[in-house]
């Protein structure tokens, strides 16, 4: 199973183009030793053509010129997009569908409440429905822990649904009623070899049903958006605590270093990275931690093989 990290920075990518914090003005003036990144999106296959795309990030176009089997290689218009996964509805994850107009229709795979999302407070597949049959949801199942399916334009894998605690977006007209679905992690299984990756890019918190998940999974590319519960107040950019985020930060007692400490089996791998979070910095203390705790960072353009 081939992953392949499309964008690995939090909203707003890094540097954030409004923003002005000590990391973003660092890497525009050259002087950290950092990568530029942009929003998060990973995309999954077995035989390098049919590729899943999980999430559809605002910053597709780039993403899809810097990866070449995504591009078109047969037809006068073709992709090596073979169907969307949405793992919520939030507008990190979703406004690159408006840019995949123009390849309509495009099969889609989310759960209930991400469509009604993207029906109501951010109508996309109303929208999109005026361009050549627009996006064809296919659900994704939410009622229980644990929701198995196919998606039927990339055999070969299982995907396993993980309801996790979140809140819908601020559009959402249930924001402040949260239902099963909102927010999802997913385990892919390879059919043929039993390898595994989690994916989870939002964590608020580790519920106690997620951990036989993780144990079991060879890869984690988990959540790490935040280094500390109070990162946007200490970078003077936000009022926000992690917690309120939907966010559990790295550092901490109860923190994700401390938890994956726990797993002893799969490759720790962080992703979804925000711009003021101090592991953008390769050669930072806080990078360092990392690594002595087997713990990486994903970056634009790396690739996982399983």
């Amino acid at each position: 199973m081939k992953i392949q990290i499309l964008g690995s920075a939090a909203g707003g990518g890094f540097p954030q183009w409004n923003c002005n914090c000590d990391n973003c003005k660092g890497l525009r003036n050259g002087t950290l030793k950092a990568k530029a990144r942009t929003q998060s999106s990973i995309a999954v296959s077995l035989n390098g053509n049919d590729w899943i795309l999980f999430n559809a990030s605002p910053d597709i176009r780039t993403q899809l010129e810097s990866f070449r089997p995504l591009q078109p290689k047969q037809g006068k218009r073709d992709t090596g997009i073979a169907a969307i996964v949405l793992m919520d509805s939030q507008i990190d994850h979703t406004t690159g569908l408006l840019m995949l107009r123009e390849g309509c229709p495009h099969p889609v795979y989310c759960t209930d409440m991400v469509k009604q999302d993207l029906s109501t407070g951010f109508p996309v597949f109303t929208m999109l429905g005026h361009w050549n049959g627009g996006l064809v949801w296919n659900q994704i199942p939410s009622h229980d822990t644990y929701n198995e399916f196919q998606v039927a334009e990339v055999p070969g894998i299982t995907l396993t649904a993980v309801p996790l605690s979140s809140s819908a977006p601020p559009y959402s007209p249930h924001r402040n009623d949260p239902h099963p679905g909102d927010n999802i992690g997913m385990l892919l299984r390879d059919d043929a070899t039993g390898r595994s990756l989690f994916y989870a890019p939002g964590l608020g918190r580790i519920e106690e049903h997620l951990r036989p998940v993780m144990e079991q999974a060879d890869c984690l590319l988990v959540d790490g958006t935040l280094w500390r519960e109070d990162e946007m107040i200490h970078a003077g950019v936000g009022d926000k605590l992690g917690v309120h985020m939907g966010h559990l930060p790295q550092s901490g007692e109860q923190g994700m270093v401390a938890y994956l400490d726990t797993l002893s089996h799969p490759r720790k791998v962080l992703i979804h990275i925000n711009n003021t979070n101090p592991i953008l910095i390769e050669d930072s203390p806080e990078r360092a931690v990392l690594t002595e705790h087997g713990i990486e960072v994903a970056f634009d353009g790396m690739s996982i093989e399983l």
